[in-house]
């Protein structure tokens, strides 16, 4: 367990399939373009594989790649 409550933490503390803060109502990141985005978002490169043929593939395999990415 880590500090924050939780067993699976992401950088700055956001919990493993919790959405990231910086998502609008739509779902789009308020950061994108803008130099305070952080790196691990713009090195993130997905495929369609990764995206699958609906948000819920595609958020299914982003919450299996926080579960297994360490800490």
């Amino acid at each position: 367990m880590h500090q924050f409550g939780h067993s699976r933490h992401a950088a700055h503390g956001k919990p493993a399939g919790v959405p990231c803060v910086q998502l609008d109502g739509q779902g789009r990141c308020r950061l994108f373009g803008l130099p305070t985005r952080p790196t691990v978002c713009t090195s993130l490169r997905p495929s369609a594989d990764m995206c699958g043929a609906s948000r819920a593939q595609a958020l299914a395999t982003l919450t299996a790649l926080e579960h297994a990415t360490p800490l």
